[in-house]
């Protein structure tokens, strides 16, 4: 009896067993189906925290899947509302590597985003159009309104309205960025004609062309070139995003075209060229001769100055904020000046030259293919020339070398008299200065504004003991008053090498230097010569 006891007792303890070994294993495997439960996986992160806008809004088992509800969220908000809203959305997915985990049902995180959503919505934007050129940057209400900017700055050089400005997708952005396409107007046409055209069969397009014999091309006559304007298109890089604004942010489109489109007064610097006459800048430029001589008087004295390579013109033109280019054909009977001819010397200075032969206009006719930047050329192809009468140069014979310059000849000093007509400081003394005087306690050091070889050293009447020394360029420098002469006539000395001490004698009524420049003999204001 107690045998049989103990056997119960055995099975049921296994039958128990088994019983809790097969619950478990049960209740594991509904885990793994149940919806709602992750299962460990060995990547990494495999639930993920979802927050909009810094509020939590469930527990997710897919980044993307919190995504694509966020979307069905946006459009469920947008849905309800007339117009545009717009809707701040910041989304973060934080993850983290669980062996068991609980995700939220669909239904209460996107109800959580709607209510987010929905707190952060703001009404009454429009759709509209951000138009960057250059620095500027204007919003306009439709594309019409952006491509009627556009047109406006085309139309300006465009009198027959041939061509048109549209918007196109920007290749390299994204889709809601544009950029600009200005096309002719008959080629688009063509294009459409020639794609009708090309129904036409290969066999019909071989015979009618097998007989045709092959000839050598002509030259064209001045009545074969197509006149006109070729090609346009905007000059500066040209930014249109599509974008969604406060109706008080978007301007008129008068007022985008009168900011664009007007012309204004900009400075410029034209670097001359070899072979630019006067002429040709001006007509490179669009400015008259007489205006580029008046924009630059320090240079030039009338439209007859010759002009040098590498020289910087100043020239103000009226420019708008908006460029156009074009390329245009015409056809010229001129008057022309041919190309200065410039004959380097090695033995003179820059600031030498000699006319060695008088221009003379010539007469032509030419085509010529014109690059223009809104109204001024930029480069001018001769496609054929006619000459009934060829132009004679004008000759030049121009210096090389790089003339010596000059520095002050003490250190320090006070300038006591200037150049030029003055009252006599004391008896016997010019009225007109032809030097300047520096205040100088006597036996300051008195160097050699500019290498040279010493023409005179000694005593020179009124002006005491004196130093004259002679340039390679012609000029000669005079210091006098000196109170000891350092150099001898014929010695050759140096820019800054001593030559002298300071001091009172001649006519004088204190200690000082008295400095000279003289150019062929001629006394010159020293100021405008010596650096600073």
């Amino acid at each position: 009896m107690a045998r049989r006891v103990n056997k119960r007792r055995k099975e049921h303890k296994y039958l128990k067993f088994k019983y809790i070994q097969f619950t478990t294993f049960s209740i594991l495997i509904a885990m793994l189906f149940i919806r709602g439960y992750v299962p460990f996986e060995k990547e990494g992160d495999n639930l993920f925290h979802v927050t909009v806008n810094g509020v939590n809004v469930g527990t997710v088992e897919d980044p993307a899947k919190a995504e694509q509800m966020l979307w069905e969220a946006r459009y469920q908000v947008q849905s309800a509302k007339e117009g545009f809203t717009f809707l701040e959305a910041e989304v973060t997915c934080e993850g983290e590597e669980v062996l068991w985990g609980y995700v939220d049902d669909e239904t209460y995180v996107r109800t959580n985003m709607l209510n987010v959503l929905r707190e952060s919505a703001r009404s009454g934007l429009k759709r509209s159009y951000t138009v960057k050129v250059n620095d500027y940057l204007v919003n306009l209400s439709t594309q019409d309104e952006v491509e009627e900017l556009f047109q406006a700055a085309i139309d300006k050089y465009d009198d027959s309205g041939d061509f048109r400005v549209k918007l196109v997708h920007d290749q390299n952005r994204e889709f809601s960025v544009f950029t600009t396409a200005v096309e002719k107007r008959q080629d688009a046409a063509d294009a459409e004609q020639t794609a009708e055209n090309r129904m036409e069969a290969g066999a019909q397009v071989f015979l009618s062309s097998a007989g045709k014999v092959f000839e050598e091309p002509k030259e064209m006559d001045f009545d074969d070139f197509d006149y006109g304007v070729l090609s346009m298109d905007l000059a500066e890089n040209v930014e249109v995003i599509r974008a969604y604004l406060p109706e008080n942010q978007i301007s008129p489109v008068d007022e985008a075209i009168d900011h664009l489109v007007r012309e204004q007064e900009v400075p410029k610097e034209y670097t001359i060229v070899s072979g630019d006459t006067l002429s040709e800048i001006a007509l490179k430029v669009n400015v008259p001769m007489d205006k580029i001589v008046e924009m630059n008087s320090d240079m030039l004295d009338s439209i007859n100055t010759p002009i040098r390579v590498g020289d910087k013109l100043i020239i103000t033109v009226p420019e708008p904020e908006l460029s156009v280019t074009r390329r245009e054909t015409k056809y010229y009977e001129e008057i022309y000046d041919a190309d200065t001819i410039y004959v380097e010397n090695d033995s003179w200075f820059t600031n030498q030259q000699e006319v060695r032969q008088q221009p003379s206009a010539g007469f032509r006719k030419i085509s010529v293919e014109e690059n223009f930047v809104n109204d001024t050329v930029v480069e001018r192809i001769i496609l054929k020339q006619e000459l009934i009468k060829e132009a004679v140069p004008l000759i030049v014979e121009r210096g090389t070398k790089v003339p010596p310059t000059y520095i002050k000849p003490i250190s320090g000093g006070r300038l006591s008299s200037g150049f030029g007509r003055r009252s006599a400081p004391t008896k016997g003394a010019s009225s007109n200065h032809p030097g300047i005087d520096w205040a100088t306690p006597t036996g300051t050091s008195v160097v050699a504004s500019s290498g040279g070889t010493v023409s005179k050293a000694g005593w020179g009447n009124g002006y005491g003991y004196v130093v004259y020394i002679d340039h390679p360029d012609g000029r000669q420098t005079r210091y006098g008053h000196l109170s000891k002469v350092l150099v001898k006539v014929g010695q050759t000395v140096k820019q800054g090498e001593k030559i002298a001490l300071s001091g009172s004698t001649g006519i004088s009524t204190g200690p000082h230097l008295h400095f000279e420049i003289r150019i062929n003999g001629t006394a010159v204001n020293p100021l405008n010569y010596v650096s600073k």
